[in-house]
């Protein structure tokens, strides 16, 4: 059976690394979702690489169209999962990782109840997070004290995952995050 490997973790909580490592680890079984949003390209993204980048328009018409299997307002900006490619991998029988925020993760487990498997990337502290989005060096103090204020609120929803990891060190909080997920794209019932 397919699945929807949905991470999600406070901004600058490693999940995109993470992903990263997954979707090397398990080519040809597992294919990223990769996301709409309105937000503005950051530092080198590139359109239909890390997300498709569209209009607030364009995106609102999806809305109505019921193109998204998924989508939410998020940091001012519009995020969404496409239904149509859900259904093609499913279709294909590959199983589908998706990168996004707790709200979105608990839209997909309402959409696809059977095949949704949350887990969420916990920061070891939120001074630790902090210093990850400093680090980064891509946001602004006013996005930095934002996002901190996000992370406390989505922080307060990992209980609901089914399972929690926390990335206190990359390369270990990645070996149990593989194991998590080798299991669940060996199940043979869901």
């Amino acid at each position: 059976m397919s699945k929807l490997v949905v991470i999600s973790a406070p901004s600058g909580g490693g999940k995109t690394t993470l992903c990263e490592r997954l979707l090397r680890d398990f080519a040809g079984k597992l294919v990223l979702s990769i996301s709409t949003t309105t937000r503005a390209p950051r530092g080198r993204e590139q359109n239909g690489v890390e997300y498709h980048f569209v209009s607030k328009a364009e995106f609102e018409k999806g809305i109505q169209d019921h193109r998204f299997a998924e989508w939410a307002l998020v940091h001012g900006n519009y995020y969404g999962t496409s239904r149509t490619v859900i259904e093609k991998c499913f279709e294909q029988g590959k199983s589908v990782l998706l990168d996004i925020d707790v709200q979105g993760a608990e839209s997909l487990r309402k959409a696809y109840p059977r095949e949704c498997f949350r887990i969420f990337i916990a920061p070891p502290s939120l001074a630790h997070l902090e210093s990850r989005l400093r680090h980064r060096g891509t946001d602004s103090e006013e996005t930095i004290q934002k996002r901190l204020k996000n992370a406390r609120d989505e922080m307060e929803h990992a209980p609901r995952f089914d399972r929690i990891v926390v990335n206190d060190q990359l390369d270990h909080a990645y070996a149990e995050l593989k194991e998590v997920v080798s299991h669940l794209l060996t199940e043979k019932n869901g």
